[in-house]
C-alpha cells in the first residue's frame, strides 16, 4: 500500500510540473501531436467498401435465405462470416429504379427515377460527390443503368460486361479491379461491381447440373415444362454468378484488403418470373443483403428493417461523417451492423408505374417485416407486362402458361392472380412467405390493414407521390427529358 502511494505522488508530481507557466508551450506542442496523430488514424480506419450486386435474384432463391435449388459456396462461405439481413428492401422492383436509390440514398419518386430506365432529376448527388470528400476514391464496373451522366460520376472500372441482355455475357476479368484497390493505400476505395447475372436471358453457367424434373418450383410458378426449363438456366446463373462473388473476394485476400473492407452483397429485386420483377410482392421487393467487416461485424442475422435508400448514409456514417437528414430518405444503420442496434426502420415502401413497360398499372406498397399492404391503383384493368407476356426470346414460359390454364386450375389461378389484381392486397408475409393467400377482405385482420393503409398515405404525401396521374407516358417523357412534371417534396 506505501508503494502505490508512493507512485500515487509521483504521478500528481508530476502533474503539477507540466502546470508550470514556462512549460505550457510542451503542453500545447504534445496536445497538438496528440491531436494530429489522432486525425491521421482516424483516417487511416475509414472502412474500404465493396458493393457487389446480383442483377434480377430472388431473395428466396438463395439457399443463405432458404432457397431449396441453387449452389452457391461462395456466397454460403461468406454468409457465414457476415451479418445476414432477413428483412432488406428496395423501393421499386426494377434495375434503374433500385439501383438509384442504391446510389442516392433517396426513394425513387424523391430522385426522380421512378420508372424502369428513367433518368433521376437535375442536380441528384450520388455516391461518388458524397463519398470523395471523405477522401474515397469511388468507382463502378458491369452494368450501369443510371442517368444522367452528371448524377453518378462513377470512375468506371473494366473487367465485367455492362449489357445485362447479351447472349452470352463477355468474359469477366479482375485486372481493373485489382488495380483500382491497389492503386493507392493510403486512400480509401468504395468500388461497386454490378454483375450482369443472373438476369435474363439465362444462357451463363452449367444448366446441367439443374435436371428440370428435379428442381423444386415455387408456389408462384405454374409447373409447364416451359417452366422447369428456365427455371434451371436461371438456377445455372446463379451458380455462375456465385463463382463471380467468389473471385472477387478472392480478389480483396490476394490484396491484402479484406480486413480493412466493408463487403455489402445484394441480389437486387427478384428474377424476371412472374410474381417477382416488377411487382410489389415480396419476390419482388425483397433483397438479400449480406454485410462483412472482419473484427468489426460480428456474424449472424439481423430482423432490423433496411431500404436500399439506408446504405449510402450508412457507408458515410461508417466513413466518419454524419448525414444529414435533409439529403437523403435513408438512414444510418451503422448500428445494426457493429452491434449496438436491434431495431432499425419500423417499415419499409414500395412502389411500381408500369408504363413503358406495360399500359398504366401504379402500385404503392408497405410492410413492417411481418405483414405487407399493396394499393393497386389501376385494379380494374388488366396488368400487362411487355417482357413477360409479350412476343420475347427471354421468357418463353408465359404462353405455355396460358395455354394449360385452359384445363389446369392451378394455372389458372396464376395467370388470373398476376393479371387481375384487387384494389387492395395483405399479406401475413410471417407465415405466406410467397403471399399466396390475400387477407385483406378478411375482418380478423382489419386492424393491420388500416395501421399499414395510413401510415402509407402519410409517406405518399411525404414523398410528393400523385400516385395514377405518375405512371403516365406524359410524366415518363418529362422525365426522360429533365424537366419532370412532378416535384418531390424538398
Amino acid at each position: 500500500m506505501p508503494q502505490l502511494h508512493h507512485r500515487k505522488q509521483q504521478s500528481n508530481s508530476s502533474y503539477s510540473r507540466l502546470k508550470k507557466p514556462q512549460d505550457n508551450h510542451m503542453t500545447k506542442f504534445f496536445l497538438t501531436l496528440f491531436l494530429s496523430l489522432s486525425v491521421s488514424l482516424n483516417a487511416v480506419q475509414k472502412p474500404n467498401i465493396l458493393i457487389i450486386i446480383a442483377d434480377d435474384c430472388t431473395f428466396s432463391d438463395l439457399p443463405i435465405n432458404g432457397g431449396q435449388n441453387a449452389k452457391t459456396p461462395h456466397l454460403d462461405t461468406f454468409a457465414k462470416q457476415s451479418l445476414i439481413f432477413n428483412r432488406a428492401y428496395l423501393g421499386m422492383a426494377m434495375c434503374s429504379p433500385c439501383r438509384s436509390e442504391l446510389y442516392t440514398g433517396r426513394y425513387p419518386h424523391r430522385n426522380g427515377c421512378a420508372w424502369n430506365h428513367g433518368t433521376c432529376r437535375p442536380g441528384t448527388k450520388s455516391m461518388p460527390h458524397i463519398l470523395k470528400p471523405q477522401g474515397y476514391r469511388v468507382g463502378l464496373a458491369g452494368k450501369t443503368h443510371i442517368k444522367p451522366k452528371a448524377a453518378f460520376p462513377f470512375e468506371k472500372i473494366p473487367g465485367f460486361d455492362q449489357n445485362c441482355v447479351r447472349n452470352p455475357t463477355q468474359p469477366h476479368n479482375l485486372s481493373g479491379s485489382k488495380e483500382f484497390v491497389t492503386r493507392d493505400p493510403d486512400q480509401p476505395f468504395c468500388l461497386v461491381v454490378a454483375l450482369t447475372e443472373p438476369h435474363a436471358p439465362w444462357v451463363m453457367g452449367d444448366a446441367s447440373a439443374y435436371p428440370p424434373e428435379k428442381i423444386k418450383l415455387p408456389p408462384y410458378l405454374a409447373d409447364t415444362p416451359m417452366t422447369r426449363q428456365q427455371y434451371a438456366d436461371y438456377l445455372a446463373e446463379i451458380t455462375y454468378m456465385d463463382s463471380q462473388v467468389g473471385e472477387l473476394l478472392a480478389l480483396l485476400k490476394e490484396t491484402k484488403n479484406s480486413d480493412d473492407t466493408l463487403v455489402l452483397f445484394t441480389s437486387e429485386q427478384g428474377a424476371q418470373f412472374p410474381g417477382c420483377k416488377w411487382t410489389n410482392w415480396d419476390n419482388g421487393l425483397h433483397t438479400s443483403l449480406v454485410a462483412r467487416w472482419p473484427k468489426k461485424i460480428t456474424s449472424g442475422r439481423t430482423n432490423a428493417i433496411v431500404q436500399y435508400a439506408d446504405i449510402l448514409p450508412t457507408i458515410l456514417d461508417l466513413a466518419g461523417s454524419k448525414s444529414n437528414p435533409k439529403t437523403f430518405d435513408g438512414r444510418s444503420f451503422a448500428g445494426v451492423l457493429l452491434g449496438e442496434d436491434a431495431h432499425h426502420r419500423d417499415y419499409a415502401f414500395g412502389m411500381h408505374n408500369n408504363y413503358p413497360e406495360g399500359p398504366t398499372y401504379p402500385i404503392r406498397s408497405i410492410t413492417n417485416g411481418k405483414w405487407r399492404y399493396i394499393r393497386n391503383l389501376s385494379h380494374a384493368s388488366l396488368y400487362i407486362e411487355k417482357h413477360l407476356m409479350g412476343k420475347h426470346e427471354h421468357n418463353p414460359y408465359w404462353s405455355s402458361w396460358v395455354f394449360s390454364s385452359f384445363s389446369n386450375p392451378k394455372h389458372e389461378m396464376l395467370v388470373n392472380r398476376f393479371m387481375k389484381r384487387p384494389a387492395e392486397e395483405l399479406y401475413h408475409t410471417n407465415e405466406d412467405h410467397y403471399e399466396m393467400t390475400n387477407l385483406a377482405s378478411d375482418p380478423t385482420h382489419a386492424k393491420i390493414k388500416e395501421t399499414l393503409a395510413t401510415i402509407l398515405d402519410q409517406h405518399l404525401k411525404d414523398q410528393g407521390d400523385p400516385g395514377l396521374s405518375l405512371d403516365t407516358q406524359k410524366a415518363h417523357k418529362a422525365a426522360a427529358n429533365l424537366t419532370p412534371s412532378f416535384q418531390s417534396k424538398p
